[in-house]
């Protein structure tokens, strides 16, 4: 009798665990061949990255996260003496390359000037003199009074006396005029490369100050106030929320209700309401993709492509980073 009854408890409990195994396997055939109710994406917006070309220690913000800032305010302040220095050197050098301009193109002092006119003035005398004396030698030799000699002599003295006269005017002509014409371009050419240095390093300056290229809201600041920071390095992100999208990672079989250009309804989880979005950008994630890429039916692979959507007309402050839900 106690036989009877074992075996019956055995046998009530293998039937138990197949109809609990049944039951599972039931279940789980249902509910693994089931597909999503719903393709769940985010929204997104663009950024920009605010940098300095210059290395410098952060001396001032002017803003928070948080904040929304238009273009053109002041974002942050940096502290480089290094590009100070080196802006006094550069004006430095072009007000010595601008002085040696103005000689160049000034000419001779007033003082030069005076005692060239006058070296030509008494060579102008002398060769009156000798141009005199030339010619009463000349008609005594004529005559028969003078000797040939003295009269060549007077002559000679008169040819020096009319080169003497010359060089003195050259002189003359030339600090009058100042410098030749290719000292002149060159001076000229001294100035012009100082001012593009010092155009250089104030460029450079001008980087310490940075500020905002387009309005948006700063999401993040990374530095602390004191910090020193590279060449190029994040100092913070400003996002422009008026330039948002959602973003989907869509399998290739779902695509047929997301052509491109074509408008749809979207469920907004922190706003509890449906929104109208725009399909403007569709491309394939590839199968490098984070997100689950394939799904394998039958013989082939299905692809996961990234859809983008606008939103159309829409009141409601959406943020980066809120979830946006289809439902099918």
């Amino acid at each position: 009798m106690d036989m009877k009854k074992q075996y019956s408890s055995v046998t009530w409990a293998l039937v138990s665990l197949v109809v609990v195994i049944v039951a599972v396997a039931v279940v789980g055939s249902l509910l693994l061949g089931r597909d999503d109710e719903s393709i769940q994406g985010q929204m997104e917006a663009s950024e920009y990255r605010v940098s300095s070309k210059v290395p410098g220690r952060i001396l001032r913000f002017y803003v928070e996260e948080g904040d929304y800032v238009k273009a053109g305010d002041t974002l942050v302040v940096l502290e480089a003496p290094d590009v100070q220095a080196k802006y006094s050197q550069a004006e430095a050098a072009e007000r010595a390359a601008q002085a040696l301009k103005d000689k160049a193109y000034g000419g001779a002092r007033s003082e030069q000037l005076q005692s060239a006119y006058a070296m030509w003035q008494k060579a102008k005398a002398g060769l009156d003199i000798a141009e005199k004396s030339y010619n009463r030698l000349n008609r005594l030799f004529e005559e028969g009074v003078m000797s040939e000699q003295k009269r060549d002599e007077a002559y000679a003295n008169y040819a020096a006396m009319q080169a003497t006269e010359k060089a003195a005017h050259a002189q003359y002509e030339m600090a009058r005029e100042g410098a030749r014409r290719e000292d002149k371009e060159a001076a000229a050419a001294q100035v012009a490369r100082a001012q593009g240095a010092v155009a250089e390093v104030d460029a450079y300056l001008k980087e310490t100050v940075l500020v905002a290229q387009m309005d948006g809201e700063v999401s993040e600041i990374f530095p602390k106030m004191g910090e020193l920071v590279g060449t190029g390095a994040p100092i913070m992100n400003v996002t422009m929320l008026y330039d948002r999208w959602a973003t989907f990672n869509v399998r290739e079989d779902l695509l047929g209700s997301l052509a491109m250009g074509k408008e749809f309804m979207a469920y907004v989880p922190a706003f509890g309401k449906d929104i109208r979005l725009k399909v403007t950008y569709m491309k394939d994630r590839g199968t490098y993709a984070a997100w689950k890429a394939t799904k394998t039916t039958g013989q082939y692979d299905l692809k996961t492509f990234e859809v983008r959507a606008v939103p159309v007309d829409a009141k409601e402050a959406l943020r980066p980073g809120m979830s946006v839900i289809i439902k099918r």
